[in-house]
């Protein structure tokens, strides 16, 4: 258990920092899942994040289409 400070801070029990690996300076995520508040070290969201889209259409590729598209109309002109 801990106590929010007047600010609004409060402090991660050492225990849980070490458990997920939470040092000075990492990005916690903090979202609300109805009545909790869910804080989450922005490195373990992007790992559950990665490979979400894989398989999917490359924006990069689709990009490149469409400013080739968008060149060849303007030399057809």
């Amino acid at each position: 258990m801990t106590t929010i400070s007047t600010k609004g801070q409060l402090v991660i029990p050492a225990e849980i920092r070490a458990q997920l690996g939470i040092e000075p300076g990492t990005k916690i995520a903090v979202t609300v899942e109805g009545s909790k508040i869910v804080l989450q070290p922005v490195k373990q969201l992007i790992e559950e994040l990665h490979g979400i889209t894989k398989g999917g259409p490359s924006m990069a590729d689709e990009l490149i289409a469409e400013r080739r598209e968008d060149e060849r109309r303007w030399q057809e002109r």
